[in-house]
């Protein structure tokens, strides 16, 4: 246990020590400001829809999700390949620490800063309640989607990262698993078949997020995240047994 809790502490503070951290910080602060400002401004226009600005800033806009997809590999990149190309990896290895303790620590205090990331955009609800009324059930189930969005994203990020010692490589392969996992849902309309209907529905993340921006919490959903996230973490983990050994 103490070995997991070194490894969190070494990571949170590579993330919050680093001047890459800061700049993905500002760049999703003003793309989110930007993004907000734009329905806002939308919404104000008499002719437009209604609309709750929450509701539509919750994953309805592409930024939100072009945002994930170049965020995340930005934010996984270095935990294990840097450790492979700087020969840590193996030190680490020959402490007494299991390779499924490396993974979760690593993993965890990349949720953890990514959770940090997404807290300044509370402020946009406190915005809205300054001039209006904010029901704070879907705000908080918005969240609990970006949460469980991330968590898939990050894991699948620290897989690449286990793959290969390049930084780079590790973050082009994490776009690359990403982009199949976010277009796939996609194709629910382009389908006429019953089952793979229901089965791209399954995985559509903009539905999931339509979901949770609206109040609705589907245990489905969550149940996804969580095995897709295992999924992922499994493989990083029995990568790192198998480079042990060679």
């Amino acid at each position: 246990m103490s070995a997991f809790l070194a490894t969190l502490d070494r990571e949170l503070r590579a993330y919050f020590l680093s001047p890459l951290a800061y700049i993905v910080l500002a760049a999703l602060l003003l793309v989110n400001g930007f993004v907000f400002w734009l329905i806002v401004s939308f919404l104000s226009d008499p002719r437009a829809a209604v609309g709750a600005p929450l509701e539509l800033f919750f994953g309805q806009t592409f930024f939100f999700w072009l945002v994930l997809l170049f965020m995340t590999p930005v934010l996984t990149m270095r935990l294990l390949s840097e450790e492979r190309r700087s020969g840590t990896i193996e030190v680490l290895m020959t402490a007494p620490i299991t390779e499924t303790q490396v993974v979760l620590g690593k993993y965890l205090a990349a949720l953890a800063f990514y959770v940090v990331l997404w807290a300044p955009t509370l402020a946009y609800a406190g915005v809205i309640a300054r001039y209006s009324s904010v029901d704070w059930g879907p705000v908080a189930s918005g969240y609990l989607g970006i949460i469980g969005v991330g968590s898939v994203f990050l894991a699948a990020g620290v897989l690449a990262s286990a793959l290969t010692r390049s930084q780079l490589i590790a973050a082009l392969l994490t776009f690359v698993i990403l982009v199949p996992m976010f277009t796939f849902g996609l194709l629910e309309n382009l389908v006429n078949n019953e089952l793979a209907k229901q089965a791209f529905g399954y995985l559509n993340l903009w539905q999931h997020m339509d979901d949770f921006a609206k109040g609705i919490v589907d245990s489905r959903r969550l149940v996804y995240y969580l095995s897709a996230t295992a999924t992922f973490l499994f493989l990083a983990t029995r990568t790192l047994a198998v480079r042990k050994w060679r």
